[in-house]
């Protein structure tokens, strides 16, 4: 199988596993939990642990030129089902409408007795971005004021 392997230069890895898989334009991260990768102390309360959780999702994203928004769904573990309404709180300030699909379920244990895991899967989308962008404009200049699109190097020259 063609992939390349991410990691976050900053974290670790414990076990036969890969923090995240690219295969094309297809990025599959593995299941995360809250440790800092500096501390490598797990933070005390479910809104503490789903900020450092999300922060690595994003350490480990910006690793392969992406962020958090490009995250197409995300599966979300809880130690305690109780503890959604918080960690939903943290969740939502980390992104936008539209918000990546997801599932949580409550798992009986976590690794290192974490109160969250959480894993997903990302489409780096920037190519067909810049493709859609240079249709809407020449792309070949700020401006195209006066000379829309006709020799300035954008589309269609």
């Amino acid at each position: 199988m063609l992939c390349d392997v991410i990691q976050n230069p900053d974290s670790s890895t414990a076990g036969a596993y890969s923090p995240a898989v690219k295969i094309g334009d297809f990025l599959y991260l593995s299941g995360q939990i809250p440790v800092n990768p500096k501390t490598k102390l797990i933070p005390e309360g479910i809104e503490a642990q789903t900020r450092q959780l999300l922060e690595n999702m994003n350490a480990l994203l910006q690793t392969a030129g992406l962020d958090l928004s490009y995250l197409a769904k995300v599966t979300v573990f809880l130690a305690d089902i109780r503890d959604f309404e918080k960690m939903n709180q943290v969740y939502q300030e980390y992104f936008q409408t539209p918000y990546p699909a997801r599932s949580c379920v409550a798992v009986s244990g976590i690794v290192k007795g974490a109160l969250i895991e959480a894993d997903g899967f990302a489409i780096d989308t920037r190519a067909i971005e810049a493709m859609a962008a240079q249709e809407e404009g020449c792309g070949g200049c700020d401006s195209c004021e006066g000379c829309a699109g006709e020799n300035c190097g954008g589309k269609g020259n």
